[in-house]
Order: structure tokens, then C-alpha cells, then sequence
């Protein structure tokens, strides 16, 4: 009877190859505070590393363009200050990973939170290759942000100062789930963006494209 009883542990085994749409998926979450310099990092692995880049909030915006049922929705519920359901966006995530032509992803700015997280891991049964994580202090972003933006500098320091609590409250208990399970991979994004980029290199060399 011995078979009988090895058999769930394939079933379990099967959930955690990350197929989706018919194809095996790599998925790298992006996570890093305003200013923090991700933007340009994922332009540099999209290009160098043949990823392609998701941003939750993009694919959100764009569903509201497209006047589909569930971009009014969406809209209506920002409108009304509503937190969009993890399943919506999630759902936006899967639909574009399953027409992409592609099989490497970097989802950026999600899992906001811890229930954002599990319902990604539930719903689409992936779970990402790591977290790349860009660290970097409160200070630092300050700097680099009130740099970008002329204007009333009270009103961006205390606005910065809500957006980079707000990452820290939400976004650390998925880093440090993910470290429990040694899935993070930590950028020290103070440093110039060449130097960062080499470090982001490193970590994806793995996942560069064959030579010919």
C-alpha cells in the first residue's frame, strides 16, 4: 500500500513548480521604499537580464483606462478611499504573466503587505524565486526625493515622511517572512547607481540570457 500513501507529496510538489498559463515562471517581487532607486534598477534587469517589469499600480491604472467593468470598479473604489482586494490585482498580475510571452517577471511595489503576500501565493500558487529588497535609509530617501521635487518643502518632508512609515509598517513583515525562508536578497540602494547596479548583477547572473 506504500504507493497509495507517497502519492499527496507529488500533488504538493506539483503546486510549488510555479506553472502558469502552461509555462514554468520565474518571479522575482521587487520591494524598496519611495526613492529608493527600484525604478531604475529594474529597467537596468529588464534590459541586461531579459525580464519583463510588472508594477501592480501601472496595471492597475490601465485597467481604469480601458472603461472594462472592473476598471470602473477599481476606480470607483480608489474614488471612495477603498483598498483595492489583493484578489483584483492579483488577478491583473496572473492575466499579464499568462499573455506575456515570457517566462521571467519582476513584480514590483507587491506584496504590499502580509495579506497581499499570502493571497498572491494562494491564488496563483507561485511563490517567487527571491525578494529583491532595496534597502535604504529614511534619510537618504529624503534627500533623494526632496532633490526631485521643487515646491513646499514642509508639505513633501511630512508627505515622505507618511509614504516611508507606510512602507515600513506594511512591507517588512513580507521581507522578513521571505528571510525566514532565505528568499531575500538585500541591495544597499545608498550607494551610486552603478555600483548598486553591479551588486544587482551579481545577484542576477544566474538569469542572464544564453550566448548564442
Amino acid at each position: 500500500m506504500g504507493t497509495v500513501v507517497d502519492a499527496p507529496a507529488v500533488v504538493a510538489e506539483e503546486v510549488t513548480e510555479n506553472m502558469l498559463g502552461g509555462k514554468k515562471v520565474t518571479v522575482v517581487f521587487v520591494l524598496g521604499g519611495p526613492g529608493s532607486g527600484k525604478g531604475t534598477q529594474c529597467a537596468n534587469i529588464v534590459e541586461h537580464f531579459g525580464f519583463t517589469h510588472l508594477s501592480a499600480g501601472d496595471l492597475l491604472r490601465a485597467e481604469i483606462k480601458s472603461g472594462s467593468e472592473n476598471g470602473t470598479m477599481i476606480e470607483n473604489m480608489i474614488k471612495e478611499g477603498k483598498i483595492v482586494p489583493s484578489e483584483v490585482t492579483i488577478k491583473l498580475l496572473q492575466e499579464a504573466m499568462i499573455k506575456s510571452e515570457n517566462d521571467k517577471f519582476l513584480i514590483d511595489g507587491f506584496p504590499r503587505n502580509e495579506e497581499n503576500r499570502a493571497a498572491f501565493e494562494n491564488v496563483t500558487k507561485i511563490s517567487p524565486a527571491f525578494v529583491l529588497f532595496f534597502d535604504c535609509s529614511e534619510e537618504e530617501m529624503e534627500r533623494r526625493l526632496l532633490g526631485r521635487n521643487q515646491g513646499r518643502v514642509d508639505d513633501n518632508i511630512e508627505t515622505i515622511k507618511k509614504r516611508f512609515k507606510t512602507f515600513v509598517e506594511s512591507s517588512l513583515p513580507v521581507i522578513e517572512h521571505y528571510s525566514s525562508k532565505d528568499k531575500v536578497k538585500k541591495i544597499d540602494a545608498a550607494k551610486p547607481i552603478l555600483e548598486v547596479f553591479e551588486d544587482v548583477k551579481a545577484i542576477f547572473a544566474p538569469y542572464a540570457p544564453k550566448a548564442e
